[in-house]
């Protein structure tokens, strides 16, 4: 099937350069990824080869558009959400199954009502959060829950269980299949590991470029997007992050990381900037995507942080 699929859509090698995030995500990269790419080390913009790692990958912005446009020798992505990795490895490993499954989820979806749809999204739901032998399936149902859920949010419980309501969209894009395809060609050379991000010590010398963007620190308290896994990145969270960017410094590697801004709400809130004295800290706007309330649904400013010298 896996390979039969891959001849019908006539692969070429440039396939994998449109590879685009798969899941919207809280705090998804694409609306700066302008602003990552001027920051971008200088050998890597000269065309030089560089090994990549990417230890909080979520959606993968970063990730596609680096291995889209420059000399990405060897990846390595990395996330302690079990359900985002199994869904990574399912799109490298056994994509046209995947896409099997999400036919049937969008023609039963779409070809349902109101009422229905939000029944069937309940069950699924239900299911994802009780399913655990079948890798494909599980996937398949994170898919569906995030284009259809309430603003595509990935959210979780004490429990570990995915808990994000339903979300009233009119004709939501469940399978885009060709993306799917053009995701599995460009992870065929990325390692995926489900572990916490000091794995990466492991992979990193003085040729890597790393790319940090972790769960960010809150704003307020109703901007909590810290628990998306049943753990919480805190202030403490925040500073061990701090010394492993140290630690990878001294290894040689290059690393931008990005995080919120607190003087956004406090202009007394020195956190980062005390945390990252030596280092380069810079402002950048962005907007925020996801929020309860539309008018709140603007632009702030987030901070990136490099070790490096444009």
């Amino acid at each position: 099937m896996q390979l039969m699929l891959f001849q019908e859509y006539k692969f070429s090698s440039t396939n994998s350069k449109k590879a685009k995030p798969f899941l919207k995500w809280a705090g998804g990269k694409t609306q700066i990824l302008s602003e990552i790419d001027k920051r971008l080390p200088r050998e890597l913009k000269n065309g030089k080869k560089m090994r990549y790692i990417e230890p909080f990958v979520g959606s993968g912005a970063v990730l596609f558009h680096l291995l889209s446009n420059y000399n990405i020798e060897k990846a390595y992505i990395i996330d302690i959400n079990e359900n985002l990795i199994n869904l990574y490895k399912v799109i490298k490993n056994n994509v046209c199954d995947l896409i099997e499954y999400l036919k049937i989820l969008e023609r039963k979806f779409l070809n349902s009502n109101g009422e229905e749809r939000k029944k069937i999204y309940y069950s699924k739901r239900k299911e994802f959060n009780k399913l655990k032998n079948n890798k494909i399936k599980k996937a398949a149902l994170l898919i569906f829950l995030n284009r259809t859920c309430y603003n595509g949010l990935y959210r979780v419980n004490s429990k570990g269980e995915f808990n994000v309501p339903f979300g009233r969209y009119k004709n939501p894009k469940i399978l885009d299949e060709e993306n799917l395809i053009n995701v599995s060609l460009a992870l065929k050379n990325v390692e995926i590991l489900c572990d916490d991000f000091e794995i990466s010590k492991n992979f990193i010398d003085e040729n890597t470029f790393v790319y940090i963007d972790p769960p960010y620190r809150p704003l307020s308290n109703t901007s909590n997007f810290t628990s998306y896994f049943n753990n919480t990145f805190d202030d403490n969270e925040q500073i061990r992050l701090k010394n492993f960017f140290d630690f990878i410094t001294n290894k040689g590697a290059k690393i931008l990381l990005s995080n919120s801004d607190p003087k956004n709400t406090d202009p007394n809130d020195n956190f980062f900037d005390e945390l990252y004295k030596n280092y380069i800290i810079e402002r950048i706007l962005a907007k925020r995507m996801i929020n309860s309330k539309g008018s709140k649904r603007g632009y702030i400013y987030e901070l990136l942080i490099r070790n490096y010298y444009e």
